[in-house]
């Protein structure tokens, strides 16, 4: 069905009043009113200099205020997704001066007075269309911001024309700050005064942009609006959660949902990227495995969002989110102690300098899956470092983002049916993995030198360190006469030249040669860096380089191999067969006859 968009440039005054047959409603998913007292002056100063210099009378021109985007919901609302600080802006300011106008008797009103008295009535509120009665409860606008006190703050000062001065809430500012403004500006320039409501209500120009879906409105909104951060995926789920909950339900919601967001934000994750990693984890459940990834929206909105009311779904993003509080924070779990275990915090460690995110997957569908599991610790060890071990041999050898997604999407699926899962990694050529070692692509450096340097201790690495290349970067020319620059060059990118090395000891290293820095190494607290100003070694120059290129290879080819061997001892006598697509076919059958869950 072909998508339908009206574009119609309004005035306010015609915008707003439309509100009396399809009235405005800003949706739950929306975030609360921001604008601050900057903005409120902005508005309110520019549309009186408009005013002074080219608007308040008869005359061809405009103000334009902007876009509002928004489409006609089932209740024929019209539900706001761009605009709502604008639109609700434009309301308190026409409170603010209605109220201004009605503040002296009947008898003492002015033409004037009485006249934009009766434009702005329709606009904020439903009039009666015979009599022209003013229903000061039926506003036109309305504010169901999900856990926000705000809206009853903005629905009695539209209804009241009151509000507290020393209310901290934006709408209680923002209202009283255009009522001082107004009031500025009508004793400075009194004969401006209504010059300046004509302007605004006639003269000031909106865009609506009216979709004829939310999915529709939504994708313009987040092309329009490239300088601010459009509505989030995480607010949609919210809203749609918080609609199908009884009233009993909704506060524990809430309270959940923000208890989530706190806890996310501390752990430099969000629940938008918490939703991706459950994604993935359904997406194994369902044995999907096409390398397409779904958009976020589009995958939870399948079947009426569905998914999205799974009763254990908040609950699995709260587990979710344990697991990134010990990859990013280095948080211990409480009765869980894996997260205490210091090789998988090294393992993951490890993980999380891959180039990618394809990692992530299938580590959330592990944990997720046995967690609970007696065992789960010593399997959930042997799992990480074969995951390791695949995915930095791969990216060694071929070191492009996608080369491991299939991979990654049918190892999600196996871990499902078992803790032991096989791997379908295509095998690895070892001697061209050991060439290739002593020279790698950049972006799996991080990553050797993590599992060479845990090899030597216990700890994790400090948070902030940086690739050391013990001969410099930068070298006079007459160090190597008779050797190509390129030679020397290539060389001193070799992993035999690199060591991990704490921020702000390497930049009190700088470009100082080997002698100078071996009292920095020995200062280290990384061990393999600590050895090396340990050594006996007074010199370092290419020949070192390639020394150590070979007893570096050694380590990481031995180590990678005991990684393997190590799971596959164990995955041996406990490996479980897949289910065939006809057992699957059934399984499925099963479960629409209520069987089995």
């Amino acid at each position: 069905m072909p998508t339908t968009i009206e574009v119609n440039k309004q005035s306010v005054e015609a915008l707003l009043g439309s509100g009396k047959t399809k009235p405005f409603v800003i949706p739950e998913y929306q975030r609360p009113y921001a604008w601050t007292s900057e903005q409120v002056e902005t508005l309110f100063e520019d549309l009186w200099e408009f005013t002074t210099t080219s608007g308040g009378t008869e005359r061809d021109g405009s103000y334009f205020l902007g876009s509002i985007v928004s489409y006609e919901n089932e209740n024929g609302e019209q539900e706001i997704i761009d605009g709502q600080q604008r639109i609700t802006s434009l309301f308190l300011l026409l409170r603010a001066i209605y109220t201004k106008l009605i503040s002296t008797s009947e008898s003492e009103r002015t033409p004037e007075a009485i006249n934009f008295i009766g434009k702005i009535e329709p606009a904020i509120w439903r009039t009666n269309k015979l009599t022209g009665k003013v229903d000061y409860k039926n506003i036109l606008l309305t504010s169901r911001v999900v856990n926000n006190e705000g809206n009853e703050i903005l629905r009695n000062i539209l209804e009241t024309g009151k509000a507290d001065e020393n209310a901290k809430d934006n709408y209680s500012k923002n209202y009283c700050y255009f009522q001082e403004l107004f009031d500025k500006h009508s004793a400075e320039n009194p004969l401006m005064v209504y010059q300046f409501i004509y302007a605004l209500l006639n003269q000031a120009i909106l865009l609506p942009i009216t979709a004829d879906t939310q999915d529709t409105a939504l994708t313009i909104f987040s092309t329009l609006n490239d300088r601010g951060l459009p509505l989030s995926d995480a607010d949609i789920f919210k809203a749609k959660i918080y609609n199908q909950l009884s009233v009993d339900q909704k506060s524990a919601f809430i309270d959940k949902w923000k208890e989530l967001d706190e806890q996310a934000t501390e752990t430099n994750e969000s629940i938008q990227q918490l939703f991706y990693y459950n994604m993935f984890y359904l997406r194994a459940l369902e044995q999907d495995t096409n390398t397409t990834t779904p958009g976020l929206r589009k995958y939870y909105a399948a079947n009426k969002f569905s998914r999205l009311y799974k009763p254990e779904l908040i609950e699995n993003l709260f587990v979710i989110l344990n697991l990134w509080k010990v990859v990013n924070k280095g948080e211990e779990i409480e009765d869980e102690g894996w997260s205490k275990n210091t090789k998988i915090r090294q393992s993951l460690d490890t993980l999380s300098s891959y180039p990618n995110e394809f990692w992530k997957y299938p580590v959330v569908v592990y944990y997720i899956s046995y967690r609970n599991e007696e065992s789960f610790e010593e399997k959930f060890g042997l799992f990480l470092n074969k995951l390791l071990m695949e995915l930095m041999t791969k990216y060694i050898l071929a070191p492009t983002i996608n080369a491991v997604k299939q991979d990654i999407l049918k190892l999600d699926s196996k871990i499902i049916y078992s803790d032991t899962p096989s791997f379908d990694f295509k095998e690895i050529d070892a001697s061209r993995l050991e060439a290739e070692i002593k020279d790698p692509n950049r972006n799996v450096v991080r990553m050797l030198l993590k599992t060479l340097a845990y090899e030597e201790q216990d700890d994790l690495l400090p948070s902030r360190w940086e690739i050391e290349h013990i001969f410099p970067q930068k070298w006079q020319t007459n160090y190597f006469p008779n050797i190509p620059e390129e030679t020397i060059k290539d060389k001193i990118e070799h992993i035999g030249n690199k060591l991990p090395f704490e921020k702000k000891l390497n930049i009190v290293a700088g470009n100082g040669y080997f002698g100078k820095k071996k009292a920095l190494y020995k200062a280290s607290k990384i061990a393999i860096t600590k050895k090396m100003g340990d050594s006996n070694v007074d010199n370092w120059d290419l020949d070192s380089i390639t020394e150590r290129d070979l007893r570096i290879t050694d380590i990481i080819v031995k180590t990678l191999k005991r990684w393997n061997n190590g799971y596959m001892a164990q995955s041996s006598g406990d490996q479980k067969e897949m289910p065939t697509e006809e057992q699957l076919a059934q399984i499925e059958e099963f479960k629409k006859k209520g069987w089995i869950k």
